[in-house]
């Protein structure tokens, strides 16, 4: 018991320090930047920002979408079964079968993606540019003219664009928090170490991710610390909430609401990759395989890890 203890709480250090690394490296070198870079240096930030989309999208769909439908199923057929009494299990077992069968995790995944779109919606109505206004114009890019999507002839900063931002961090967080309270809740050495090498494997190049997307958003340097900051907390809170929980039942952190909120957050998530993350990093004509190749890169090492994941 003790071995497992410690070996969770190393687990806690390893997330704290890696989301901290990766989250900050872009962040703290001006290489970064890809507003002061020009040439070759711009379309390797570019095609870097690519692999980011790719990761953003395997974590999408192979991570957040796909635990959710998982735990959102699983919790609705216990609170089924714990709710339904002899007599209507006797009389109505097709009914209730059937029943079970309509598609809540899709539903509640579709929920968080209408959510976010509602609030840009809103905000759009309510104050016209809130969340970052687009226009086409002509952009000089290593000697040759081409057209990319742009704000007022930059990329939005995070007083433009600011609820993409929270919503991508929000959701991010909602997910680390589960990640690390799967971890904290596993029974066995084994089990604890197998499943934190695959969280800190993919949460590295998502963290890094959410790093470059901040900088690229134009997020004042305090701000994108304190966000990063923020971001690493979450996963070592959720593990500590595990070993909490592992005093008694370990099953006892699980229920529905957490499994509605994490298909919220999937939804969210998703809305912000397929409406924010690639538009922007596809919006140049500039070596157009090469961009697929660097959205399917990230994708791929996103789908390979969620073989242990």
């Amino acid at each position: 018991m003790e071995q497992l203890l410690g070996i969770k709480l190393g687990c806690l250090f390893a997330l704290l320090a890696l989301t901290l690394g990766c989250g900050l490296t872009p962040i703290c070198f001006k290489w970064f930047q890809i507003d002061a870079a020009r040439g070759h240096h711009r379309r390797v930030l570019r095609l870097l920002g690519c692999i980011s989309a790719g990761v953003f999208l395997g974590a999408g769909f192979m991570h957040m979408t796909a635990e959710a439908l998982e735990e959102i199923e699983s919790q609705i057929q216990k609170f089924m079964v714990q709710n339904r009494s002899a007599s209507e299990r006797n009389s109505s077992g097709d009914a209730d079968s059937a029943h079970m069968e309509y598609p809540y995790g899709e539903l509640i995944i579709s929920l968080g993606f209408f959510f976010v779109f509602f609030l840009e919606s809103l905000a759009l109505q309510c104050c016209p540019g809130a969340a970052g206004g687009s226009t086409v114009q002509e952009e000089e890019w290593g000697g040759a003219h081409i057209f990319e999507l742009h704000s007022h002839g930059h990329l939005p900063s995070l007083s433009k664009s600011p609820l993409r931002a929270l919503v991508l961090l929000l959701s991010l967080s909602f997910h680390s928090v589960f990640e690390g309270l799967a971890v904290g809740l596993q029974p066995t050495v084994a089990a604890t170490v197998q499943l934190c090498l695959a969280v800190l494997a993919h949460k590295g190049l998502v963290v890094f991710g959410v790093g470059m997307r901040l900088v690229h958003l134009g997020t004042s340097s305090r701000w994108a610390v304190f966000s990063i900051l923020l971001l690493a907390l979450m996963s070592p809170l959720g593990l500590a909430v595990g070993l909490a929980v592992t005093g008694g039942d370990s099953e006892g952190g699980r229920g529905l609401a957490q499994a509605v909120l994490e298909g919220v957050a999937a939804g969210t998530f998703l809305y912000v990759t397929f409406l924010e993350i690639l538009p922007r990093e596809l919006a140049s004509p500039e070596a157009p395989l090469a961009k697929w190749s660097c959205v399917a890169t990230g994708f791929a090492f996103m789908a390979f890890i969620a073989l242990w994941a």
